[in-house]
């Protein structure tokens, strides 16, 4: 199923909703009753554990659905998400969907498909924390970031709206110092610049590499 029909199937059967930069889309304990398509801005997923500090799970762009833990049958969030700027979200019911779904083989199997992806991204991530250096996944990270939001200019690729080194932090399973550290090194080598609003990738190959 191509993007296209999956917009338009959110076009015609959701729900609008503007949400503030910090506003919550939704909160652990909550009844899962919809799926979400982002159709400007973006949203982060996490939760908090035991102790309270924030773990963050993934963090989605306009046109990625999320809240698909509703299609394997759970019943309350487990976890919040929340717009890291204003965002304009379409909500359907997913009652709504499931009747949907039922008429349009395609549509199910892609909602099966993206339970799956979402999985192997977490065992990734969990393979990354037992087998890799923070160092390396830290650029790991920045690598599939560019290759899912940057555009080429000329040689160089930019990243627009660039992350927070907490939230780079959260995501690596590494502290704010190390990914300071990690960016400012890349920085001095001329791999990359980068600024609160956007991370621009001189040498892509050496990144790859990972000298630091």
């Amino acid at each position: 199923m191509t993007l296209a029909k999956i917009k338009s199937i959110f076009e015609k059967n959701s729900e609008i909703i503007t949400f503030l930069k910090g506003e919550k889309v939704y909160i652990p304990g909550t009844k899962v009753n919809e799926i979400y398509c982002i159709k400007e801005g973006s949203v982060k997923i996490g939760c908090y554990n035991e102790k309270g500090r924030e773990i963050t799970k993934f963090i989605f762009y306009q046109n990625e659905i999320f809240g698909e833990q509703s299609i394997a049958g759970l019943k309350k969030r487990r976890d919040y998400a929340f717009a890291l700027e204003d965002s304009k979200i379409q909500k359907i019911n997913i009652s709504s969907l499931k009747e949907i779904a039922k008429k349009d083989k395609d549509l199910a199997w892609f909602f099966i498909k993206l339970l799956g992806e979402r999985n192997i991204a977490l065992d990734e991530r969990l393979e990354s924390i037992v087998f890799k250096d923070s160092k390396t996944r830290i650029i790991d990270y920045l690598l599939k970031l560019i290759d899912k939001k940057g555009k080429k200019v000329g040689y160089e690729i930019v990243l627009r709206q660039f992350m927070t080194h907490q939230e780079i932090a959260n995501l690596t399973s590494t502290s704010r110092q190390t990914v300071t550290t990690v960016l400012n090194i890349l920085k001095n080598q001329g791999i990359i610049t980068f600024d609160r609003h956007r991370l621009l990738v001189r040498d892509i190959e050496k990144l790859k590499v990972g000298i630091c």
